[in-house]
């Protein structure tokens, strides 16, 4: 029998028309759109499941009227029939509101074998409908699928993880996020839709799924301000000879002082303050993901100074056989411990939490912005009813709510969200807001949390490549491009120990399996702020470089002068990196002194 699937989709401005409007919203109305990258995917990868068993493919999309031309793509590609849920009451639908649409128009077209959805939307880059879906829908989700294969009801998939991979295994019917580097994407020729007859396409209103409330009446978190990111780099491109060159660049980086920075540990002098006395009862909670310390004392340091703020207390939830120790938790800024006993998997800790929350009613919950994490706070939002807001870069609180800022776009816009709910969840992305001084650890009380019945996602494998933890916290981070082969990359490590930092990679180092994925930067990699970021051999597309954008100051190496990375860094060397590097080794070594150059950083793999 056929496998049935469902695909969702959908449509995204290019981002080089983005503007605001007078309102401080972003303009959207008359800019050319496409299909969503990773939407392509799912496309590609739902039509020949569905062809390959004889089975059906139906792409839905919520959107307006014009929205039509991405189900007319989808199925010149392959797909049998589209639909369409378009209506002025889903008008200002947040992820959760979109979520319960899409899933009343999957519930209309009967069951499904497989839900397939894209990884992320590269205009909100939140991730959050795909698992909220999965959470309404009562089924198993498979994030981030690299490599999947079906075998009568059984599904075995390898998911590209944010540092590393997990081979699992799942009966249908699932719920499928699909990776950049599942296949190749989904492109109809323009040509071939005038063939479609657009009685291949269901239109769905608001109406016909039932009384709602849908849009935003149904969307427990708003949009306010947003404003376009734009950063003013120096553009200070050298001339003259190599030595002439690292001079100058040792003196610009001596200037700004991010070689002696330290500009991951924010407020030095002062430590958290402890409230141990004076309880308030605003509780913010922090899930603490397994095996990233560095990824909780962020989280946790944030909390704290969020409840310091509003006279509130931070509990910490963490899995029972957790790595972190009590008192180390505390030093974080936890006042009080959960440990979760039965299993930590994604769907397990969300339905453990609700009945918790239910009970409990934190004011705030925070969790990191890591695969893992999303999936947990985008199924509890779904199953409270709880506003969620993604990938925050930034918290303030505001009276009696915060406003996180998420950005969009790729980090081309921030844009502030609020939430009505009473417990107001937020992922974190890692690696972005600074990380607090611990302070001295306190009696901490704990209490345990049973998490009833086993995951639907079996375990088979994993394997971390390498540390989240270690790329985003790094002060000094060196990126490298297609034009550094792999054999010498030796040359590279030479500069990395000196500055004492990490290596990243462009999408074409990655893709060509020369670094860890992990380490790929930009749009469809990760977003990273350190103080110093030299890029090495690439050519600097947007795509890339907005994944530095947060970087204090960027030196860049290329011997093209009409390389566009010149554009957009502080410094640039016009110079062929193989010689430029060891002139740049010897001269820190100088500059920096014995000590600091010998510094004992991991080697390299």
């Amino acid at each position: 029998m056929g496998i049935r699937v469902a695909v969702l989709i959908k449509q995204v401005p290019q981002f080089e028309e983005l503007t605001l409007g007078a309102d401080g919203r972003l303009v959207r109305e008359g800019l050319p759109r496409e299909i969503n990258p990773f939407c392509r995917r799912a496309v590609a990868k739902a039509t020949s499941l569905a062809q390959e068993s004889g089975g059906e493919c139906i792409v839905f999309t919520l959107g307006p009227p014009s929205a039509e031309d991405a189900l007319l793509e989808a199925i010149a590609w392959g797909a049998d029939r589209g639909v369409l849920v378009s209506d002025p009451a889903f008008a200002g639908s947040d992820t959760l509101a979109t979520a319960k649409a899409l899933e009343a128009a999957i519930r209309s077209e009967g069951e499904f074998d497989l839900v397939l959805t894209g990884l992320n939307s590269v205009d909100a880059d939140t991730g959050q409908v795909g698992p909220q879906l999965a959470e309404l829908l009562g089924l198993p989700m498979l994030a981030g699928v690299k490599e999947m294969t079906i075998e009568q009801r059984s599904v075995a998939a390898r998911l590209e993880h944010d540092d590393g991979w997990v081979q699992v295994e799942v009966e249908m019917p699932a719920l499928v996020s699909c990776a950049e580097r599942l296949c190749e994407p989904a492109k109809a020729p323009a040509d071939s839709w005038k063939d479609v007859p657009r009685s291949r396409i269901r239109h769905v209103t608001a109406a016909s799924l039932g009384p709602g409330p849908w849009g935003q009446a149904g969307s427990p978190t708003a949009v306010g301000d947003a404003k376009v990111l734009t950063v003013d780099r120096q553009r200070r491109v050298l001339t003259g000879s190599i030595d002439e060159q690292v001079a100058s660049a040792i003196s610009i980086l001596t200037d700004s002082g991010v070689l002696m920075e330290k500009p991951g540990i924010a407020d030095e002098d002062r430590e958290i303050v402890s409230r141990s006395e004076g309880r308030g009862f605003r509780q913010i909670a922090v899930i603490v993901e397994p095996d990233r310390p560095g990824v909780a004392a962020e989280l946790l340091g944030v909390a704290a100074n969020i409840a310091a703020s509003v006279r509130g207390t931070v509990t910490a939830i963490v899995a029972e056989d957790s790595n972190e120790s009590i008192s180390e938790l505390s030093g974080y800024g936890a006042d009080a411990v959960i440990r979760v006993r039965g299993g930590f998997a994604a769907d397990q800790l969300a339905r453990a939490l609700v009945g918790w929350a239910i009970e409990t009613v934190p004011w705030a919950l925070l969790s990191p912005g890591t695969l893992w994490g999303r999936e947990v706070a985008s199924r509890l939002a779904a199953a409270l009813g709880a506003g969620l807001t993604g990938d925050a870069i930034d918290i303030v609180v505001d009276q009696d709510r915060l406003i996180a800022w998420k950005p969009a776009f790729g980090g081309s816009l921030v844009a502030a969200i609020t939430s009505s709910s009473p417990t107001q969840i937020i992922t974190v992305r890692p690696g972005v807001l600074p990380r607090r001084r611990p302070r001295p650890a306190v009696p901490t009380p704990v209490a345990d949390l049973d998490v009833v019945g086993p995951s639907l996602v079996r375990m088979v494998d994993s394997h971390r490549e390498d540390g989240l933890d270690e790329l985003l916290r790094s002060d000094v981070v060196i990126g490298v491009g297609a034009a550094v082969p792999p054999e010498e990359y030796r040359q590279i490590d030479l500069l990395r120990r000196v500055l004492d930092g990490e290596l990243a990679a462009t999408r074409k180092v990655t893709d060509r399996g020369w670094l860890a994925r992990c380490r790929q930067i930009g749009i469809t990699g990760r977003s990273i702020a350190p103080g110093l970021y030299v890029a090495v051999g690439l050519w600097g597309s947007f795509n890339h470089m907005v994944g530095v954008r947060s970087a204090k100051l960027i030196l860049a190496i290329n011997n093209d002068p009409t390389a566009a990375v010149f554009n957009v860094c502080d410094i640039g060397m016009v110079a062929d990196w193989r010689e430029a590097v060891p002139a740049l080794v010897t001269a820190l070594r100088q500059y920096l002194g014995t000590e600091r150059s010998q510094i004992a950083a991991k080697p390299l793999e």
